[in-house]
C-alpha cells in the first residue's frame, strides 16, 4: 500500500489490508486534518478496508466533525461501504 498527500487530499494505492496500513493512514490524515477540516480520500483500487481504519475515520466524522469526501475506484469496496450504512457517512462515490 502506498500513501500520497496533496494539501487537503489523501490517496491510497493498493490493499489497505494490514495493522501497519492503519497506522500508515491514520498518521497521514492526522496531519491533514491539523490543517483541513475538510478532506477528500482518494482509495483507487483496494478490494476492502480493514475495521480499524472505518473505525478511525468514523470517529473523524462523528466525533470531530470532519468533512470526508472518498472516492473509491473498486466496485466491491463501494458495495462493502454500501452495506455498512457508510456511503453518507464518508460522501463515498465511484472514482
Amino acid at each position: 500500500m502506498e500513501i500520497e498527500t496533496s494539501s487537503n487530499s489523501v490517496t491510497i494505492t493498493g490493499n489497505i489490508k494490514s495493522i501497519n496500513d492503519f497506522q500508515n493512514i491514520k498518521q497521514i490524515v492526522d496531519s491533514v486534518v491539523l490543517q483541513h477540516k475538510h478532506i477528500n480520500i482518494n482509495i483507487v483500487n483496494s478490494l476492502s478496508i480493514t475495521s480499524s481504519v472505518i473505525g478511525y475515520l468514523n470517529k473523524l466524522v462523528l466525533k470531530d466533525n470532519i468533512d470526508i469526501r472518498m472516492h473509491v475506484g473498486n466496485e466491491q469496496l463501494l458495495n462493502l461501504l454500501d452495506d455498512l450504512n457508510l456511503i453518507s457517512t464518508f460522501k463515498a462515490k465511484r472514482s
